[in-house]
């Protein structure tokens, strides 16, 4: 469509790639805007005598790179200048409210701030009576950012809503008018707000909210969905999490990519492990006719079924007398009056037996199982477990497609990995083989990684000094070490070599084996000691759309496996051959039907084509180096457990 895509490189070749390429279309500014930002720039790093060097020894890549830098250099400088233009965030002026976040989010600290009226607004962290009761120190946080803006508030300004008991228990929200002033010489921040009013408070009592100064545990505040993210913890992960949707998001649109929104009931098992939630509209049917008697006794039925055979034997003595004598009007009359009858019996007979199939409100059908016609969609619907087969319609069309939301799994888990309800990336690119899409799959961890350390530094402090020390170590390696790449069967070899060498794993390592993730782990970890790209797995272990491979025992699938977490993305290149799927479909004894249109797109102008899905949460598991994916999600479904 006119657009390079860097990971079809394999199929369009290395210089028909770079022939095409655009620089202005590749930043995807107008032309007029980079040379503005070039002559905004000169004193940025690199100079835009440098990047004119670049271009001259043709290395557009290094220039893109550069421009880049100089573009997100001058939006940085344009918003703290706007920032400082007017404070006020814009969808709450009319409290005149300003982010903590403007304030110590600033290069200085907030320190050109300095002298000028402002209003905060947020929960209290912590608060202290100082000076004999004549001041009182808050911590007010309102979730722009990790730090928390230090607030003095006099005796006599909090008279003004009951005191200062009022104002300084941990929870109670407060506006607050004030001076901003310059802290002592070697305190923490470089500003504090002095208080001049209390333009709001909402009160918190201390003696029953649960979300107490001390450490609480995860567990504990499982059962405070609706007040953990007030906890330093839930609140860091909060904006890590939201951090890398914006930069999923912000990775595939530069790139290309067209958000595609898939549904959320579908028809089909993409899987085929049929753990899927089933949405029915059955069960209230069921519900009305609970405790109601069955609309047909055994015994009318057998009565019926009864009175059918003896009619039918009528029949058939009418029928004989008729044809032995068949002049005989009256014997004729007597033949069509017998079978008359029994029509109606037999009416009556099937009435009655499709009424008995009715069991608990449930009709069947006559195989005994659950007849859906009377269901919202007339056919058995789920939740989906992933929209791939959705993704794939429309990169058939479209060619580079992404979507980004809910999927759902009915497995009964209760491990740290395991959730009910969790979000996935799903990325589908046409022409585009498995190469092509484990260099898609790198780009975009690492894309992630960079983003997080340049835009959530104080939430990765804050994990990397309470959570786990090696957070922002591991995000700079997987940022800027290229991925290893291995297949299957090597992978293997190494494993079973470790074995040999006196390694124990709880489960045993052979060719054909799911690897686990203490497999995973232990080569991203201890064998290769970063991100390792595996692939080329045994067909039997894998989904039936990916590709099979001309040894005919192995698919062309890769997995992604990063330290802390194992698996961090599946992906393959699909099998584009008709017959092929079919075959693989029908060899795991699926349904076809629901697979018509996924065959289609192979009937009708087949397409080699690729994609890859990956966990939301794994990723966020992975930045943040927590141990149990509840605490990653904001509301985590898992069995037994369905809160707010």
């Amino acid at each position: 469509d006119g657009q390079p895509v860097p990971w079809a490189s394999s199929m369009l070749g290395t210089e028909s790639m770079r022939s095409v390429v655009s620089l202005r279309h590749r930043l995807s500014i107008p032309r007029s805007f980079v040379r503005q930002q070039v002559r905004c720039c000169s004193a940025a790093t690199p100079t835009t005598q440098t990047v004119k060097q670049m271009a001259s020894n043709g290395d557009l890549a290094a220039e893109v790179e550069a421009l880049r830098k100089q573009v997100a250099a001058l939006e940085t400088n344009i918003k703290q200048k706007e920032a400082q233009l007017n404070t006020v965030w814009p969808y709450s002026r009319s409290y005149g409210r300003t982010s903590i976040k403007t304030v110590l989010g600033a290069d200085d600290g907030g320190k050109s701030m300095i002298g000028k009226s402002l209003r905060v607004g947020g929960w209290v962290k912590t608060g202290r009576e100082a000076g004999a009761g004549a001041f009182a120190f808050l911590e007010v946080n309102d979730g722009s950012c990790f730090e928390s803006i230090q607030v003095m508030v006099t005796k006599e300004v909090a008279e003004a809503v009951g005191g200062l008991r009022k104002i300084v228990p941990s929870g109670t929200s407060v506006l607050v008018e004030g001076e901003l002033a310059a802290t002592p010489e070697g305190t923490k921040q470089a500003v504090e707000l002095k208080a001049t009013s209390i333009a709001h408070i909402g009160e918190c009592d201390a003696g029953t909210y649960p979300m107490a100064k001390k450490k609480t545990s995860y567990e504990f505040l499982r059962e405070k969905m609706h007040l953990r993210p007030r906890t330093n913890t839930i609140g860091a992960v909060a904006r890590i999490r939201n951090a890398l949707a914006f930069a999923t998001h912000s990775f595939f649109q530069q790139n290309g990519f067209l958000y595609v929104h898939t549904p959320i009931i579908t028809a089909s098992d993409c899987e085929g492990a049929g753990e899927m939630f089933q949405v029915t509209t059955l069960m209230s049917k069921a519900e009305q006719a609970a405790g109601a008697a069955p609309a047909v006794s055994e015994a009318e039925l057998a009565s019926l079924r009864a009175r059918a055979s003896e009619q039918g034997e009528k029949v058939k003595a009418a029928k004989a007398a008729a044809a032995a004598d068949k002049g005989n009007a009256e014997l004729a009359a007597a033949s069509k009056a017998a079978i008359d009858s029994l029509m109606k019996i037999k009416d009556e007979l099937a009435k009655a037996e499709e009424a008995a199939r009715v069991v608990g409100g449930l009709r069947r059908t006559p195989e005994g199982k659950i007849d859906y016609k009377d269901d919202f969609f007339g056919r058995p619907a789920f939740l989906t477990v992933s929209g791939q087969l959705q993704g794939e319609f429309y990169a058939c069309a479209l060619s580079n497609i992404y979507t980004f939301g809910p999927t759902f799994r009915a497995e009964m888990s209760y491990t740290g990995r395991h959730l009910a309800e969790f979000w996935m990336i799903e990325p589908e690119i046409a022409f585009c083989d498995l190469k092509d899409d484990m260099q898609c799959a790198e780009d975009y961890v690492r894309f992630c990684c960079k983003f997080l350390l340049d835009n959530c530094r104080q939430d990765l402090e804050f994990v990397a000094k309470m959570i786990d020390s090696s957070a922002i170590e591991r995000l700079e390696q997987v940022a800027h070490t290229p991925f290893k790449r291995v297949t299957y069967t090597e992978a293997i070899e190494l494993l079973e070599k470790a074995v040999a060498g006196g390694k124990k794993f709880e489960y045993p390592v052979s060719w054909g084996i799911d690897l686990a993730t203490e497999h995973e782990r232990f080569l991203t970890e201890d064998i290769f000691k970063q991100p390792v790209i595996v692939y080329n797995y045994p067909k039997d272990i894998k989904a039936f759309y990916m590709k099979l491979n001309e040894d005919g025992k192995t698919v062309a699938a890769m997995d992604v496996l990063v330290p802390k977490v194992g698996e961090l993305i599946g992906g393959s290149q699909r099998e584009d051959r008709y017959d092929v799927l079919k075959q693989r479909i029908e060899a795991q004894g699926m349904d076809i039907a629901p697979y018509e249109p996924y065959l289609d797109i192979r009937k009708y102008g087949s397409v080699p084509h690729s994609g890859f899905g990956l966990g939301f949460e794994r990723l966020i598991l992975f930045a943040t180096g927590l141990e149990n994916i509840r605490e990653v999600i904001p509301f985590p479904r898992w069995p037994g457990n369905a809160q707010c």
